[in-house]
C-alpha cells in the first residue's frame, strides 16, 4: 500500500465547517420564577391591596387635617377677658370664678372633640365606601382580563364540539398555566384532527379503489346477460350477481359520500332549499308512483349557505327513505320547506310502520334499520340517514326525528338561513313562490 509523502494538512485548513456545538448547558427557567398565574394573581391583588391602602391612608390624612383645622378651638386671654373662636360654646359664663370658667371651657373642648371625631368618622366611611366600589370594579375588570384566555379556550372547545376540528386556540402571552393548558389542548386537537382525517382518507381511498372492480363486474355481467344463447339458469345467476353487485356499488357510493359529508363545508354558496327539495322529489317520483305512494307538501323559498350537491343528497335520502319504508297502500310522503327568522327548515313526514321512540336515534347509526337484518334487505344499504345527519352537521345544522301518530316518522332539518339572499329575494318578489304537490281532488293549501 502506497503511503503519501505529503505532509498532512492542518485540520482547520480544508475541513468543512460543521454545525457549532453549544457546549454550555441549557438553562431551564425555574418554576419559581415563571410568570405563573399564581404569581401574577399574587402580585396583582397584593399590589391592588397596597395601592388601596395608600390611597385610603392619604384620604384619611387629608380628612383628618381638614377636620382638625375646622374644629380648632382658639382661646385668647386679655387680662380678665377670655375670647374663644371657631367654637360653639354658648354656655360659657361671662362672669364667674376661675373654676367655673375652666369647667365650662373643658366641657366645650369635649363637645368640640366629639363633633370633630363624628365628622371625621362620617367622611372616612364615605371614603371607604367609594374606594370599595372602585376596588370591586377594578378587581372585576382585572379578573376578567386574567381569565380571558379561559373564555377563549371555552369558545374553541364549543366550536370543536360542533365538529370543527380545524380550530386552534393558539394562545399567546406569558408561559403560564393557561398557555400550557391551551398548548396541550391544541396538541390534542392536532392528534384528533389527524386521526379523523386519516379515517376519512381511508374510507375515501377504499371506496375509490372498490369502484373499479365493481364496475368491471357489472360490465361483465351485463355482457353475459345480453347473450341470447345463455341458459335460463345462467341468466338467473347473472341477475342475482348483478343485483348483489349493484348493492355493493350503492354501499361504496354511500361510504364515499359519508366521508365527504363529514368534512366541514368551506366553499359555500346560496342555495334555495325549496328548489333542492323539488329536485329530490323529481328523482324519487317514479319510485313513489311504482309503490303507490302519494307525494304532497308546500315548499316555500328559503335560502341557505352550503353545498348544493350535499343539500340535494340530504333531501333525496330523506324522501327515498320515506318512500321505501312506507305502507303498501294509501301511503303518502309530505315534504315542506319553511323560512324562519334565523333558520330554514326542511320537514319530511311519511306514513309507515310504527317506530318506537327509543329506536329513533338508532336509525341514524350506520347500517342500522328498523327490525331488519343488516344484510338481506333490498331497501338500501343502511347509510341514508347517517349521511343526512353528517351532511347537516357539516352545514352547521341540526337533525331531529320523532315517531308520527299512526305510524311513520317526522324528520326535521334546521339549517342557518342566508339572510342577505333571502332579503334580496323578498325585495324582488312581491309574494313568496311556493312549490306545491297536492293529491288529486284536494284543494290547494293557502
Amino acid at each position: 500500500m502506497a503511503v503519501s509523502s505529503e505532509p498532512p494538512l492542518p485540520a482547520t485548513a480544508h475541513a468543512k465547517p460543521g454545525p457549532a456545538l453549544n457546549t454550555h448547558p441549557v438553562r431551564v427557567p425555574s418554576r419559581w420564577f415563571r410568570p405563573t398565574i399564581r404569581i401574577r394573581l399574587t402580585l396583582l391583588y397584593g399590589g391592588m391591596f397596597l395601592m388601596a391602602g395608600v390611597v385610603l391612608l392619604a384620604i384619611i390624612y387629608l380628612f383628618a387635617a381638614n377636620t382638625l383645622k375646622e374644629g380648632t378651638l382658639e382661646i385668647q386671654v386679655f387680662g380678665t377677658n377670655i375670647t374663644l373662636g371657631k367654637a360653639n360654646c354658648h354656655d360659657l359664663p361671662s362672669v364667674g370664678t376661675v373654676n367655673d370658667i375652666n369647667a365650662a371651657i373643658d366641657k366645650c373642648l369635649r363637645n368640640q372633640r366629639a363633633a370633630v371625631l363624628q365628622t371625621f368618622l362620617n367622611r372616612s366611611l364615605l371614603a371607604l365606601l367609594g374606594l370599595t366600589v372602585v376596588a370591586f370594579a377594578f378587581g372585576y375588570a382585572m379578573a376578567g382580563r386574567v381569565l380571558s384566555p379561559l373564555g377563549r379556550i371555552t369558545r374553541t372547545a364549543q366550536r370543536v364540539a360542533g365538529s370543527d376540528l380545524h380550530r386552534r386556540i393558539e394562545l399567546g402571552g406569558p408561559d403560564d398555566e393557561l398557555k400550557e393548558l391551551a398548548d396541550t389542548f391544541d396538541e390534542m386537537l392536532d392528534r384528533l384532527d389527524r386521526a379523523f382525517e386519516s379515517q376519512r382518507r381511508f374510507v375515501a381511498n377504499a371506496s375509490h379503489e372498490l369502484r373499479t372492480p365493481l364496475a368491471i363486474n357489472r360490465t361483465l355481467l351485463e355482457v353475459q346477460l345480453a347473450d341470447p344463447d345463455a341458459s335460463p339458469e345462467l341468466a338467473q345467476l347473472g341477475k342475482t350477481l348483478l343485483a348483489t353487485n349493484e348493492r355493493s356499488e350503492q354501499l361504496v357510493e354511500g361510504l364515499l359520500l359519508l366521508a365527504r359529508s363529514e368534512n366541514k363545508i368551506v366553499d359555500k354558496k346560496p342555495v334555495d332549499l325549496a328548489e333542492v327539495a323539488s329536485q329530490a322529489l323529481d328523482q324519487a317520483r317514479s319510485e313513489a308512483q311504482a309503490k303507490g305512494v302519494e307525494i304532497r307538501g308546500v315548499r316555500q323559498q328559503a335560502f341557505v349557505q352550503g353545498n348544493g350537491v350535499l343539500l340535494e343528497r340530504i333531501a333525496l335520502n330523506l324522501v327515498q327513505n320515506a318512500v321505501r319504508y312506507n305502507r303498501p297502500d294509501d301511503g303518502w310522503v309530505e315534504i315542506t320547506t319553511e323560512p324562519q327568522q334565523d333558520y330554514a327548515v326542511l320537514v319530511v313526514s311519511n306514513t309507515g310502520p310504527a317506530v318506537p321512540a327509543y329506536e329513533v336515534d338508532n336509525l341514524f347509526e350506520p347500517f342500522r334499520r328498523l327490525r331488519t337484518e343488516r344484510t338481506g334487505s333490498d331497501k338500501g344499504v343502511g347509510l341514508g340517514l347517517t349521511i343526512v345527519r353528517a351532511a347537516v352537521r357539516a352545514h352547521d345544522g341540526t337533525t331531529t326525528a320523532h315517531p308520527r301518530e299512526g305510524g311513520g316518522l317526522v324528520i326535521r332539518v334546521v339549517l342557518p338561513r342566508d339572510k342577505t339572499t333571502n332579503e334580496q329575494a323578498a325585495q324582488d318578489e312581491t309574494s313568496i313562490t311556493a312549490h306545491t304537490d297536492t293529491p288529486p281532488g284536494t284543494p290547494t293549501p293557502g
